[in-house]
This record gives C-alpha cells, sequence and structure tokens, in this order.
C-alpha cells in the first residue's frame, strides 16, 4: 500500500483503476462496520460510482494502492450489482461523519463533557491486511469569535458512534453539503436519493428554499410528496412557492385534496394563483404542461431588450429559446396574443429594431385542452423546444416546452433505469 493511514474523506472523487490502468468509477463513500464494544471497527470497502451513475461495492481486499488522486484495485473484474447497506454497515461520509460525540482524552481537557463533531476517519491496515478505522478528527461546536480548532484522537477515546446513536435525528450535514457546492440541481437529486432516508431528510431541511426547490423538481413523484410530507408546513409552502409553478402543480396533484388546498393557502397569492390555474387542466395535456412565466414582451420592446432577456440565468434554454408578443397586460393570461419570435431571428436583427416587426404569426399556439399525443406531434412537426398555449380569446395563458414533455413521455421510473444513461460522458 503506498498510504499507511488513509483519511476518508479525501477519497471521495477519487479514481479507480484497475490493474492495467482502466478507469472503473470513482470512490463515493467507505462501508464501515460499526461496533457497539467500541473496538476499533472494520472497512468492509468502498462504494464506487461508475460512469453510468450506478454505485456498486468494491471490497477493501481487492483494493492494491490508494495514492494522491488514485486508488488501484487488483483486479478489473468487479461485480457490477447495485450496492445495498447490509445491517451492521454505515456509511463513513454520508452517516458518521457530522456526527455528534464526546472525547475522553486527556491531552484535550477543552472537549471534555462537550460535545464535539466528527469531521473525518482515519483508517489503516493490519498485519492480517484488514483495514480499520483508526483516528477521528473531531472539532467542537462553533464559538463565536473562535477558530474551530481540529483535533485527531484515537478510535476508543469517543463515544456516541454506536449505530443507534448515530441514528439520532439533528446530525450535522456539513461534509454532505461540501460535496454538493457545483453540482446541478439534478445530480444533487441523484446523490440524495442514495443517501439513507434519516440523512435525506436532513440535507433537505438543511438545504435553502431555492436549492431544495431546483432538487426537488428532479426527483420522481412519489420521492418529492416524501419529502414535503418530513418538512414543517410553513416551509413546505416556502418551496413549492420557489419551484416552477408548473412543477408545484404537479406536485400538489400527487396530494389529497385538503392537503394541497392547505399548502396554496400558505402560499404568497402572486405564486399561488398560477398554480391553482395550472391545477384546472389534465396534467397530460398542454395547459397542465405549460408554465405560465415564458418571456412575454410587448411589441414595442427592441431587440435589445428582447435579447436582455433571455440571458437571465434562470431561464432554461428551452424557455429562452423563444419570446412571446401579446398586447398588455403581459402577466399571464395576458392581452391578445400576436405572435413568436425566436432567439435566432433576435439575434440576426439590429438592436434597435422592435419585436413587433419581427413576428413569426404563422405558427399556430396550443389550446390548453390538447393532449400530450398531439402536443408531442407539434413539436416534432414544426422542429420547436417551446410552443405557445393560448385560450379561446387568443390570450396567452403560457408555454410548453420540450423537457417537460419529455419528462411526460418517459416511464415514472426513468431516473431508475441505468440504462438511460449509457452513452453519456462521465467526469473520469
Amino acid at each position: 500500500m503506498a498510504a499507511t493511514r488513509v483519511y476518508v474523506a479525501r477519497l471521495a472523487g477519487l479514481v479507480v483503476l484497475g490493474p492495467d490502468g482502466e478507469s472503473i468509477g470513482r470512490v463515493r463513500d467507505v462501508v464501515v462496520a460499526i461496533r457497539y464494544d467500541r473496538q476499533q471497527p472494520r472497512i468492509h470497502g468502498l462504494v464506487v460510482e461508475l460512469p453510468t451513475r450506478r454505485r456498486i461495492f468494491v471490497p477493501i481486499l481487492r483494493v492494491t494502492a490508494i495514492e494522491p488522486g488514485v486508488v488501484t484495485l487488483n483486479t478489473g473484474t468487479v461485480s457490477l450489482r447495485r450496492f445495498n447497506q447490509r445491517p451492521g454497515e454505515m456509511l463513513a461520509l454520508a452517516q458518521i461523519v457530522d456526527s455528534s460525540v464526546r472525547v475522553e482524552d486527556p491531552d484535550l481537557p477543552d472537549l471534555a463533557e462537550v460535545d464535539a463533531v466528527v469531521v473525518d476517519l482515519g483508517m489503516e491496515q493490519t498485519r492480517t491486511r484488514d483495514w480499520r478505522v483508526t483516528k477521528v478528527a473531531v472539532r467542537g461546536h462553533r464559538r463565536i469569535g473562535r477558530r474551530r480548532t481540529v483535533h485527531v484522537v484515537d478510535w476508543i477515546q469517543v463515544s456516541g458512534l454506536t449505530p443507534n446513536e448515530i441514528d439520532r435525528p439533528g446530525q450535522e450535514v456539513t461534509q454532505l453539503l461540501e460535496q454538493f457546492e457545483g453540482l446541478r440541481a439534478a445530480d444533487v437529486a441523484h446523490l440524495l436519493r442514495e443517501l439513507p432516508d434519516k440523512r435525506r431528510i436532513e440535507v433537505a431541511v438543511a438545504l435553502d428554499d431555492e436549492r431544495l426547490a431546483d432538487v426537488v423538481q428532479e426527483l420522481p413523484d412519489d420521492e418529492q410528496v416524501e419529502l414535503l410530507s418530513h418538512l414543517e408546513v410553513r416551509r413546505a409552502a416556502d418551496v413549492l412557492e420557489a419551484m416552477d409553478p408548473d412543477d408545484a402543480a404537479d406536485l400538489l396533484g400527487e396530494l389529497p385534496v385538503n392537503e394541497a388546498e392547505s399548502l396554496l393557502a400558505l402560499m404568497d397569492p402572486e405564486e399561488s394563483e398560477p398554480v391553482r390555474r395550472l391545477l384546472e387542466h389534465s396534467p397530460y395535456s398542454a395547459g397542465g404542461l405549460m408554465t405560465p412565466k415564458p418571456v412575454i414582451l410587448t411589441p414595442a420592446t427592441t431587440v435589445a431588450e428582447a435579447l436582455a432577456r433571455v440571458r437571465n440565468p434562470d431561464l432554461t434554454p428551452a424557455l429562452a429559446s423563444m419570446v412571446f408578443v401579446v398586447r398588455p397586460p403581459t402577466a399571464t393570461p395576458t392581452g391578445r396574443y400576436l405572435g413568436s419570435v425566436h432567439i435566432q431571428r433576435l439575434l440576426r436583427e439590429p438592436p434597435a429594431h422592435l419585436v413587433g416587426g419581427i413576428l413569426d404569426a404563422g405558427l399556430a399556439p396550443l389550446r390548453p385542452d390538447v393532449p400530450l399525443g398531439a402536443v408531442t406531434r407539434y413539436f416534432a412537426t414544426y422542429n420547436l423546444v417551446c410552443g405557445p398555449v393560448v385560450d379561446d380569446e387568443n390570450h396567452l395563458l403560457g408555454a410548453v416546452t420540450v423537457d417537460d414533455v419529455l419528462d411526460h413521455l418517459l416511464p415514472d421510473d426513468w431516473r431508475d433505469q441505468e440504462e438511460l444513461h449509457e452513452g453519456i460522458a462521465g467526469h473520469e
């Protein structure tokens, strides 16, 4: 082994190679067998994420070297069976790190009788080639005006790390949140689904409303409902306010009517009103698929102003691909719908020109009761990624985007079907 002591937090994200240098995946966690007698726990193996995002178990005895930046195995043949945590096993990063403990070290009197927090675990290989957790890196809870010092102590000097104690609610999530920084919401949702139930809820509670809303939108419907049920009711309403109205409507549509109404009543009326309008439509119709907040402009808007609007980083690429032009008012349902302008046309026009002079009035808009199948054919026929929805009086109600069409066309469990990730480039 290239290392005699390894800290598990530094393993996260390391590339895993076979004996011939072929890339297998990346380390995502370490599987530890916690004992009740406070003796040093054994390391069972590594949780490795393949490029397809499937997480598998690699026994620690298959590891021949742990070096800076890479873990090398003694075989390129590994079981591709999805990792399932067994009774008695704990995940070092997902479950043990951030736990609250007591330290009994005579050399650290400041930590006596106060709660400390686990920030890392040190593992070492024994003469029998087993790996065991021998050290625990801890810090005291934050004190105003003082830096938090990290201390490394022996495992035997720490209490509070039995499975029952680790499973108590209220555990910190600092390390997990650091792993999520910079990731897309869809990737955070995938990682969240891999966590044990307790940790999933603790992480969700710790995320701010905007981030949690983005992540919730990437979860399957049943998991959205389950997660929302673990939030305090006022917080659940705040998260719904931060969600896109069409996604909030889809989620509320999965709840009993009385629960949905209670949450709508807690939401800001300006946020709840478009959601209520969406709930009036079938979820598999243009009205149920649409978002009520596309880019809407008046004919007097300049091309420069239109381009500034579509540069909004909060817009999805599909919504940013087209602007819709109406008579005032511009809030949905708008005044009379006049037509649309694709972003490619905006890029070809002088900045001072008005969008009213470059309208595409020939694209027939959708009616809200048009079923999903017809919406799909509409997008395919006109090569669109975004299309307008109007009522019988030609008021713009919103726009359907291709991502919402795909989400409703795919089977309910499409996020669980790993073959859909085959061919997607990894991050190796």
